[in-house]
C-alpha cells in the first residue's frame, strides 16, 4: 500500500465522507437490542437520506409487491441488513457533489456496478447479496477521491481514456502515483467498513489474493470484479461500451458459472438497471 497516500487520506479532514446517518445505521447493527423503530428513527434524521430510502426500497430492485409508504414499512419488508445496503446507497451519492458530468458518470458506473453484484450474489449464492451490492457500489470509490484530491490530472487521465483509447489502469499508472483501487480501499477503512469490503475494492482489478485465501472472500471480490465487467461491457457510466469476453473471463471461471448463466445475468443486469435506473439518480 502506498504509504504516502495511507498518510494522506487518513489525515485529510476534507476528503468526501460517508453522511452520518449510514455510519450511525452500521453502528446500529451491531446493537443486538435495536429494533425497527430504532433504525426508521436514525433514517429519519436525514430526511434527503429518508426520501432516497422510500424510493429505493420502493424498485423492482428489491421485489416489493406492496408499495413501501414509511421507514418502519421499509424496515419490516427489507430486513435489517437489507435495510443497512439501502441507506448506505441512499447515502453514497453525496460523495459524488458536486454532480458535473463526470460525477455523474462515476455515480452511474458505481450504482450499475452494485446492481449488477447484487444480482450475480442472488444467482450463484455464494456471498451475502447486500454485501456484494455494497461492494459494487464502493469499487470505483477511488476515482472520486483521485477526482477530489487532484481534478486536473484526473480529467486528464479520463480525457487519454475517450481521446487515445487508453484503459483507465494505464492512464492512472502514467499520472499518479497509486492507484484508484487503493485510494478507494483506504477511504472506506477510514469510514469503518468491513474488511471483506475493504478487499473487494483493493482487489477488483488485479484479484490479487493468497491461494490459501477464505473462499467467501475470494467469491465476493470476483462477484464485485464480474459486476464492473458488466458495466463496461454494457457501457454503464462510460461513454464507450467495451468489447470484452465476459464469458472467458477469469471471473467467470473462479465463480463456475456456464455460459447460459452469464447471457442469463447479462439480460438479467440489463433489464433491471433500464428500469430502476432512475429511482437511483
Amino acid at each position: 500500500m502506498n504509504k504516502d497516500l495511507e498518510r494522506l487520506i487518513m489525515s485529510a479532514g476534507d476528503l468526501p465522507t460517508i453522511p452520518v446517518v449510514a455510519t450511525r445505521v452500521m453502528q446500529l447493527m451491531q446493537e443486538e437490542n435495536a429494533t425497527a423503530d430504532d433504525l426508521a428513527r436514525v433514517v429519519a434524521s436525514d430526511p434527503a437520506v429518508a426520501a432516497r430510502v422510500l424510493k429505493i426500497s420502493n424498485s423492482s430492485f428489491y421485489g416489493c409487491q406492496r408499495q413501501i409508504q414509511t421507514l418502519p414499512h421499509a424496515v419490516m419488508m427489507l430486513g435489517f441488513v437489507t435495510l443497512k445496503s439501502v441507506v448506505v446507497a441512499a447515502s453514497a451519492k453525496q460523495v459524488y457533489h458536486p454532480f458535473g458530468l463526470t460525477e455523474k458518470l462515476l455515480w452511474e458506473h458505481s450504482f450499475g456496478a452494485g446492481l449488477a453484484a447484487r444480482i450475480i450474489a442472488s444467482e450463484t449464492r455464494v456471498v451475502n447479496p447486500d454485501e456484494a451490492f455494497l461492494g459494487g457500489l464502493f469499487h470505483d470509490l477511488g476515482k472520486q477521491i483521485m477526482n477530489f484530491i487532484d481534478k486536473e490530472r484526473f480529467q486528464e487521465a479520463i480525457q487519454r481514456c475517450y481521446n487515445e483509447g487508453a484503459s483507465f489502469e494505464d492512464a492512472e499508472q502514467q499520472l499518479f502515483p497509486y492507484t484508484h483501487e487503493e485510494a478507494g480501499a483506504l477511504v472506506i477503512r477510514k469510514w469503518n467498513f468491513p474488511e471483506n469490503l475493504i478487499h473487494a475494492v483493493r482487489y477488483h482489478h488485479t484479484l490479487e489474493l493468497p491461494e490459501d485465501e477464505d473462499p467467501y472472500l475470494v467469491h465476493l471480490v470476483h462477484i464485485v470484479s464480474l459486476a464492473d465487467l458488466f458495466c463496461r461491457w454494457f457501457g454503464v457510466g462510460t461513454i464507450h461500451r467495451e468489447e470484452l469476453d465476459i464469458v472467458g473471463s477469469r471471473q467467470v471461471q473462479t465463480l463456475g458459472l456456464a455460459e447460459e448463466q452469464v447471457q442469463y445475468l447479462l439480460s438479467s443486469f440489463i433489464e433491471t438497471f433500464r428500469k430502476d435506473n432512475e429511482l437511483f439518480t
